[in-house]
């Protein structure tokens, strides 16, 4: 009810109850020494102020991380004395919104930049902005302080609070909602942990040693191979103590893997101080003849190279280390970090609280703000399917992109605001201060390992050559680059300050880099040994004969009807939707052999089959449970609490485990993610399905970069699948085609896969060969979507009990006298044959080219040859020209039968389909006419 307002003569505006009384209302309140007397009474006594200034003081100290004072005889002492000290400094209230000020906002004045190019205005932390003066600064005020409440002087309180949130570190926690987090966080700052030197001369010094690593190491290559790339980490080499630091930390706080992912920038000085990689095969990479190992990928530059290894720490316990390799499009390898992290996960069997294995991701400033797959990895940390008990992220701040400014690559003041949506904590840290960096990377993987969740480190530094070594960055960065010629190296700033400190000698640094450049040294010179005999020749083609061996993938008849009763049993304890139950009926008599099996039943038979045996089942996509089209069902729930009951899942006690999961609405990142999973645990089928077989342009980089080429590349094998529905039913350009010419035009070097499936035993075989064949490729299925529940797209329960996956589908009704054969893919196989029935067509055969790649020319060839009359062969597809399969595959099959083939579909065009129903039906038409008279 709307409360009539009187303004009052003290300045507050007076609401009127319906009974008739009168309350103060905190909205409309103006006068500060008014709300400060509220503010002492409430302290006093809560009740005696009106409901909503009650609630607004509370909300107020939860604000300011303030506990709201116990209350209680037992405290009535205490709580006098504070009241008493109240009424004495009316300006409590200011005091304590200073120092939710600072820790709001301290970060803006924090001293970030080791260059002092940023400068930055906070008048909310100023005393007249809070209606204090200087004549306060030596009265003394409460403050509640890494959970104790105290009591100092105003003066005290501002030095505290620089020195906290002011420092070389810059904090940003209050926006985060959980209080358990932000009070955890908040002592720990509070207590210093990243305001004082208190690192041990041991730890100093073995920064120092880092830091001299990465830097020599940096400066030897820049005088030894001038002008080569290697995108230097000169100006942030402190990334090097941080993570050696986590390293150290890996076994007091659990973790025996560490899978990494970063761009371009420092890695080559990651992998050899970090991974261990030694310094003679990066020499090597560097020489004009080196030609790397095929069987370790040959095709990529040394600074995307990924590299795994076993690191020792000096307790002497060992800690796996994974860098995945990275192309180009820098953010992309993220998503990929977190599929491999998982894999890992339930290798080491830490799938519980996932504390055991540890993501790391390195960015640029720039991407980190630039790229959308980073928002869209951050948005997977939480969720079900693809949590991985948090990341840590280290951004290798340059405060520059390729030539661009921030001002002119984030809206934002932060890089790391995109981070927020989390609820992460966010830590800047000057990169010119190394202990002030471990000491917050250290801070930071104790958060991940105590809350499971994302935590990003933002380290200020700079870039001391351009973006490459062959690059002129003053033309576009004069300022910059002046402040960073005269700045010195990190080193010394640091080497300087041990020094004073008496924690280290010049000589002691003198005799380490002296020793240290001669390893170098030596490293070379037997690199240079190395490479000197090699004779660079032509790579070799990576082809794979054997994947057109056939692979035997039945299931006996018994074991399938086992499978099945399983599958479709009701569960007891969930009462499901009436149209559910009559699925599972029908499902069942599928089983039974009463009815031909429909697509759906027939991948629950290949997943079943598979899990029953003991290969375990990922499969991820936008609404994979139930699926796009309602034709999985893989999860039940109850009608009345939701509950799951997922059927795959209860076939027998000891089977392995069906992981299915409804993805967000996302493509590029849950595909990269479920590509990485593939890589780790490749006994695993791992299937994503597109929600529209269209929609996987989204995930184009992930197939581009990483699913059609990481074999070459890098020696990564992937058995992943993808499932795209793919089928003309005039539904428009949006829902029609699933782009399978640019996955046609990907094939080379049996890098992949490629399928068109016409019935569901194919597809249920394919499945199986997949899973069970020992050779890992990437699987590209094109999947129906109106064919899904069409009689005509249904097979034999014997055909799952017999058989294999078969490349070529002969015709097997029309007699050796055709004149004409129709080669086709996939659903217009069921248009054709309607129409050649419906003109009683006696003359023309249809072979289904069921594998487009790798093509088995062998099966294709005795199929054609069954007909000894053909005058003409005809490709029908219903893609338009410059789509689909035809440019693939005209030159294949004119060079295969020696003629020209002729073609049957719509001609080409921009779009890849028509927006109107009747313009389709039309369409299509015209093509099955053409495909029996051309």
């Amino acid at each position: 009810m709307v409360h009539p307002m009187t303004v009052m003569p003290n300045g507050f505006s007076l609401a009127v109850n319906t009974n008739g009384a009168s309350r103060t209302d905190a909205a409309s309140a103006e006068n500060s020494p008014q709300i400060d007397a509220l503010y002492t009474q409430w302290k006093s006594d809560p009740a005696s102020v009106d409901a909503q200034w009650n609630a607004f003081f509370t909300g107020f100290e939860l604000g300011c991380q303030q506990l709201p004072p116990k209350r209680g005889a037992e405290t009535a002492k205490a709580d006098a004395s504070s009241n008493l000290l109240s009424a004495e400094r009316p300006n409590q209230s200011r005091v304590d919104a200073l120092v939710s000020a600072y820790r709001r906002l301290g970060h803006q004045q924090a001293k970030l930049d080791p260059l002092n190019l940023v400068k930055r205005t906070t008048p909310e932390l100023n005393l007249e902005y809070m209606q204090l003066t200087e004549a306060d600064l030596e009265i003394e005020f409460e403050i509640y302080w890494a959970g104790q409440r105290s009591t100092m002087t105003l003066r005290t309180i501002i030095n505290l609070l620089r020195e906290t949130y002011c420092g070389h570190v810059g904090i940003e926690y209050m926006h985060i909602e959980n209080y358990t987090i932000r009070r955890w966080l908040r002592d720990r700052i509070e207590e210093g942990r990243l305001r004082n030197d208190t690192l041990p001369n041991a730890e100093k010094r073995r920064v120092l040693t880092h830091l001299l690593e990465g830097e020599l190491f940096e400066k030897f290559l820049h005088t030894r191979y001038v002008g080569q790339k290697r995108f230097s980490l000169e100006g942030g080499e402190t990334i090097i103590p941080m993570l050696d630091k986590i390293l150290e930390e890996c076994t007091r706080l659990g973790v025996e893997q560490i899978v990494m992912g970063m761009s371009h920038r420092g890695r080559l000085n990651v992998l050899a101080n970090i991974l261990g990689k030694d310094y003679e095969f990066v020499f090597n990479e560097f020489a004009e003849n080196y030609v790397p190992n095929s069987e370790l990928g040959d095709g990529d530059v040394k600074y995307h190279l990924g590299y795994e290894a076993i690191v020792t720490t000096t307790n002497g316990n060992r800690i796996g280390l994974s860098l995945a390799p990275n192309p180009s499009h820098l953010e992309a390898v993220d998503p990929v970090v977190e599929g491999k992290t998982r894999a890992w996960q339930r290798k080491l069997n830490d799938t519980a609280q996932r504390r055991k294995v540890l993501p790391i991701l390195i960015h640029g400033d720039a991407s980190f703000s630039g790229q959308g797959v980073v928002a869209e990895t951050l948005n997977l940390s939480q969720l079900e399917g693809y949590r991985t008990g948090g990341t840590i992220h280290i951004i290798i701040n340059n405060q520059i992109g390729f030539t661009t400014s921030p001002v002119d690559g984030s809206s934002s003041q932060y890089c790391t605001s995109v981070a927020k949506m989390l609820g992460s904590p966010i830590f800047h840290v000057n990169g010119d201060d190394p202990v002030a960096a471990v000491t917050t990377i250290q801070l930071a993987f104790e958060f991940r390992q105590q809350f499971q969740k994302d935590v990003v480190v933002d380290m200020y530094c700079y870039r001391r050559h351009g973006h490459n070594e062959g690059d002129e960055p003053r033309f576009t960065q004069p300022l910059m680059y002046s402040a960073i010629e005269d700045h010195p190296p990190i080193s010394d700033i640091f080497f300087g300050h041990l020094v004073k400190l008496g924690d280290i000698t010049p000589d002691e640094v003198h005799t380490f880099r002296s020793t240290f450049e001669e390893r170098l040294n030596n490293a070379l010179l037997k690199s240079k040994v190395a490479t000197k005999t090699i004779v660079p020749a032509l790579r070799k083609s990576r082809t794979c004969p054997e994947l057109l061996d056939p692979f035997e993938s039945a299931v006996p008849m018994e074991k399938l009807r086992e499978i099945g009763a399983a599958i479709t049993r009701e569960p007891e304890k969930i009462e499901l939707n009436p149209k559910i139950k009559r699925w599972l009926q029908t499902r069942h008599e599928m089983i039974e052999g009463k009815a031909p099996l429909d697509w759906s039943t027939a991948e629950a038979l290949a997943f079943g089959s598979l899990l029953e045996s003991g290969c375990p089942v990922r499969l991820s996509g936008q609404d994979s449970r139930r699926g796009t089209f309602t034709q999985r069902h893989s999860v039940l729930y109850d009608v009345n609490t939701r509950e799951r009951y997922t059927p795959l899942n209860n076939i027998k006690s000891d089977q392995a485990k069906f992981c299915v999961y409804n993805s967000p609405l996302s493509e590029f990142a849950v595909l990269g993610f479920d590509f990485g999973y593939s890589l780790d645990f490749p006994d695993m089928l791992v299937l994503w399905e597109a929600q529209f077989g269209d929609f996987a342009n989204g995930a184009q980089t992930v197939i581009d970069q990483y699913v059609v080429c990481s074999e070459t590349k890098w020696g990564e094998t992937s058995g992943i699948t993808l499932l795209l529905p793919h089928g003309y039913h005039g539904q428009g350009p949006e829902h029609s085609s699933a782009r399978l010419e640019r996955y046609l035009q990907a094939c080379a070097e049996d890098n992949i896969q490629v399928a068109n499936p016409s019935t569901p035993a194919n597809y249920f075989h394919i499945l199986r060969r997949q899973a069970l064949r020992k050779i890992k490729k990437p699987l590209i299925l094109m999947t129906p979507k109106g064919m899904l529940r069409d009689p005509r797209c249904a097979s034999s329960i014997d055909d799952f009990a017999k058989g294999r996956f078969e490349e070529i589908l002969p015709d097997s009704t029309m007699p050796k006298e055709a004149k004409r054969a129709v080669l086709c893919s996939g659903k217009i196989y069921f248009d054709l044959l309607d129409h050649r029935k419906a003109g009683n067509i006696q003359d023309t055969a249809i072979i289904r080219v069921e594998q487009l790649y790798p093509l088995h020319e062998k099966k294709l060839q005795d199929a054609v040859a069954s007909y000894p009359k053909l005058e003409k062969i005809v490709w029908c597809q219903e893609e338009s020209a410059n789509m689909g399969p035809w440019n693939f595959i005209e030159p294949r099959l004119r060079k295969l039968f020696g003629r020209d083939i002729l073609y049957a579909g719509r001609d080409a065009s921009a779009s890849t389909a028509t927006g109107a129903t009747a313009i389709h039906e039309l369409e299509q038409r015209e093509i099955l006419n053409q495909a029996f008279t051309l």
